[in-house]
C-alpha cells in the first residue's frame, strides 16, 4: 500500500500547474471586473453630471413656467372674483359674461407690457359650463380663435375645484402642427362657494431651443402630447428616433412620473429624460423631454478602457511570476493538510457510525419501553381481576381483605405507570399527533377542583382559585387535562398540613398562563435543576406516592402544545408551576373581572 505522502511528492507539480492557472484565472477575473466597476463608475459619474445639469435647466423651466403660471392664476382669480362676472354666471346670462371678461384680460392678450418687457401672452381663453363643456362666444374677436376641434379639447368631465393643467394640438394656417399649454381655473362663488364654472387660457410653451437658452449646448428640450413630439428645434432624423422611444418607453411604463433611457439618434448616443408635468390633472398626460448628448462619455470610456485593459496585461505578467513563487510556498502545507483531512474524515466516519449506533439503539429502546408496557397491561389486568375476584368472598379474614385491597390499589398504581411508559415511548418515537382545537382550560380546571372535593384529603388542603370563565386555549383536551391533573396532583401530594392550593390565570401576549402553587417544604436549590428529569424524586427518604413521571410528561406534553412549563418559585413555604399555552381566539379578556372561588377543606 502507498503511503499518502509518497503520493503527494509524485503530483507536486501538478499542484504547482494547477496553482499557476487558479491564480492566471483570478488575475483575470479580477481585470475584467476592475474593467467593469470602472465603467459602471463613469457611466454613473456622467450620468450623476448630466442628472445635474438636467434638473437644473428643469428647475429654470419649471420657475419660468410657475411664475408665468402663478401670474396668469392671479390674473384668473382676480378676475373670476370680479362682480359681472359672477353675476353673469349666477343669472344665467351668458351673453355677459363673454363682454364683462374682455376688459379685463385685455393685458394678458398683449404681446408687451407698457414697460417694454415681454408680456404673459394669452393667446386664447375660454369658459366652460358645470358640465366641462365650453360655452362658445358671441364672435372671437377678442378671446382668440379656435377650430371646432380645438375647442373640443378643452372640455373637462364635470365642474373641478382644483386648477387643471395640459394641452391641445393646433393646426396653423399652412397646414404646420403646433402646441398650446392651457390652465383652466373654476369660478367659485363667493356666496355659495360653489363652482360656476370654469375659464380657460391658452399660451405658448416653454421649450429650450425655441425662444429659451439654455447653459448646455448639448440639450434641447420639447413637449411631448397625445402621442406627437414637438420640438421644431431638432434635426428630423433625432426627432424620428426620440419620438419612436418615447413611444415604446411609454407603454411599456404607462405610469412612471419621469424615466431617463439611452437612445441612438443621428448616429451618436443621447441621453433621454422625460417628466410629467400634469400629474393629477384631469386632461391628457404632457411630458416634457429633454434631450442630451452623450458623445463625451463614450470618449471618455473609450480611453479608460485601453487604460484598464494595459493595467490587466500588467498585472498578468506580475501574477505569472508570482504564481511559481506561492505554488512552491504552498506545496509543503498543502500536502500537510491533505494528512490532516485524511485524518479528520477518519474520525468523522467513526463519528457517523456512533451516532448511528446511538439512533439504532435510542430506537430499540423506544420500542422495547413500548413493547414491555403492552406485555405489562395483560398481566397486571389479570392480577387485579383475580384480586377483585378474590376480595368479593366472604370467608376471608378482616385483614387479609385489607391487604388484597391495599394489593388492587398497587396494581392501579402500576398500570398508571405502564400507561405513563407507554405515552413517553410514543412521544419519543415522535408518533404522538395532537388534533389541535380550542379547549376551555377554565371548564377543565374546574372539573379537576371538583374531582378534589370528592376525594379524602387527610391534610385539609384549602383551594384558591381565580379562574374567568370561557378561557380558551389551542390543545387536546385529554392531554391539556393531564398536564392540569398531574399539577394539581403534585401540589396536593407535597403540600402541608392545612396548606393551600392557589390556582391563577393570566394572560402574555398571545399565551395564556396557568399557575398552580401550594405550601410545603420548598425545592432545594441543587434539585431543582432536576425536577422535570424521568424518575426523578425530591429525596430519597420522601414519604410520598408516584414515580417521578408526572412533571415530566407534562413538560413534553406542554412543548407539544406550543408552550411550556416551568418552575416559577420555591422558597419560603411556597412553590409554584407556571405552565403556558397557545391561547384560542375564543378566549375572553382575561383583564375583565373574574370570578374567584375559594374552597374550604
Amino acid at each position: 500500500m502507498t503511503h499518502p505522502a509518497a503520493g503527494l511528492k509524485r503530483s507536486r507539480r501538478g499542484f504547482r500547474l494547477r496553482v499557476l492557472a487558479a491564480m492566471m484565472i483570478l488575475v483575470s477575473g479580477v481585470t475584467l471586473v476592475a474593467l467593469y466597476v470602472a465603467q459602471r463608475k463613469l457611466t454613473t459619474e456622467v450620468n450623476r453630471d448630466m442628472q445635474h445639469v438636467f434638473r437644473a435647466e428643469l428647475l429654470a423651466l419649471d420657475i419660468l413656467r410657475t411664475t408665468r403660471h402663478a401670474a396668469m392664476s392671479v390674473r384668473c382669480q382676480a378676475l373670476v372674483r370680479r362682480a359681472r362676472i359672477q353675476a353673469a354666471l349666477e343669472d344665467d346670462a351668458l351673453d355677459l359674461l363673454y363682454p364683462s371678461a374682455r376688459d379685463e384680460l385685455s393685458d394678458l392678450r398683449q404681446d408687451v407690457s407698457p414697460d417694454g418687457s415681454p408680456a404673459l401672452h394669452a393667446e386664447f381663453y375660454r369658459f366652460l359650463d358645470l358640465d366641462g363643456r365650453v360655452i362658445p362666444p358671441p364672435d372671437a374677436s377678442g378671446e382668440g380663435r379656435l377650430t371646432p376641434d380645438e375647442e373640443a379639447q378643452l372640455v373637462l368631465p364635470g365642474a373641478q375645484r382644483k386648477q387643471q393643467f395640459g394641452c391641445i394640438v393646433r393646426n396653423g394656417d399652412r397646414g404646420e402642427v403646433s402646441v398650446r399649454e392651457i390652465i383652466a381655473t373654476p369660478i367659485i362663488s363667493l356666496e355659495t362657494d360653489q363652482v360656476l364654472a370654469a375659464l380657460v387660457i391658452g399660451f405658448d410653451p416653454v421649450m429650450v431651443g425655441e425662444g429659451i437658452e439654455s447653459s448646455s449646448r448639448s440639450m434641447f428640450s420639447g413637449v411631448w402630447f397625445n402621442g406627437q413630439l414637438f420640438a421644431p428645434s431638432l434635426a428630423e432624423s433625432i426627432q424620428a428616433a426620440l419620438a419612436s422611444a418615447m413611444s415604446s418607453v411609454l407603454k411599456a411604463n404607462a405610469d412612471d412620473i419621469e424615466h431617463s433611457l439611452t437612445i441612438a439618434a443621428g448616429g451618436e448616443e443621447h441621453r433621454l429624460f422625460y417628466q410629467r408635468l400634469n400629474s393629477g390633472s384631469s386632461y391628457a398626460p404632457v411630458y416634457e423631454v429633454c434631450l442630451f448628448s452623450l458623445a463625451d462619455l463614450v470618449e471618455r470610456e473609450r480611453r479608460l478602457r485601453w487604460q484598464i485593459l494595459g493595467a490587466g496585461c500588467a498585472m498578468l505578467m506580475v501574477g505569472f511570476f508570482a504564481s511559481h513563487y506561492f505554488s512552491r510556498r504552498l506545496s509543503v502545507p498543502v500536502e500537510m493538510l491533505e494528512l490532516d483531512s485524511e485524518r479528520n474524515r477518519v474520525g468523522r466516519e467513526r463519528a457517523e457510525t456512533a451516532l448511528e449506533q446511538s439512533a439504532v439503539e435510542l430506537q430499540r429502546s423506544a420500542r422495547f419501553s413500548a413493547d414491555a408496557s403492552h406485555q405489562l397491561k395483560t398481566p397486571v389486568a389479570v392480577l387485579r381481576a383475580g384480586l377483585e375476584v378474590l376480595l368479593a368472598r366472604d370467608d376471608l379474614p378482616e385483614g387479609a381483605r385489607d391487604e388484597i385491597a391495599d394489593f388492587i390499589h398497587q396494581t392501579y398504581r402500576l398500570g398508571g405507570v405502564i400507561d405513563d411508559l407507554l405515552l413517553l415511548s410514543r412521544m419519543d418515537a415522535g408518533r404522538l399527533q395532537l388534533d389541535f382545537e380550542p379547549v376551555n382550560l377554565a371548564r377543565i380546571v374546574e372539573g379537576e377542583l371538583d374531582d378534589f372535593d370528592v376525594q379524602p384529603d387527610a391534610l385539609g388542603i384549602a383551594i384558591e382559585s381565580e379562574i374567568p370563565g370561557g378561557v380558551h386555549v389551542l390543545g387536546e383536551r385529554r392531554y391539556t387535562t393531564m398536564i392540569v391533573r398531574n399539577l394539581l396532583e403534585n401540589a396536593r401530594k407535597y403540600n402541608r398540613l392545612g396548606g393551600v392550593i392557589r390556582i391563577t390565570l393570566t394572560r402574555d401576549g398571545d399565551h395564556v398562563r396557568l399557575s398552580i402553587g401550594n405550601n410545603g417544604n420548598p425545592i432545594p436549590v441543587e434539585a431543582q435543576g432536576h425536577i422535570f428529569e424521568r424518575f426523578h424524586r425530591g429525596s430519597a427518604n420522601e414519604n410520598v406516592s408516584g414515580h417521578g413521571l408526572g412533571l415530566n410528561i407534562g413538560r413534553d406534553l406542554a412543548l407539544l402544545h406550543g408552550g411550556d412549563l416551568r418552575l416559577a418559585t420555591s422558597a419560603n413555604d411556597w412553590t409554584e408551576f407556571e405552565v403556558s399555552f397557545r391561547g384560542s381566539p375564543r378566549s375572553i379578556d382575561l383583564k375583565s373581572p373574574g370570578f374567584p372561588c375559594e374552597r374550604k377543606p
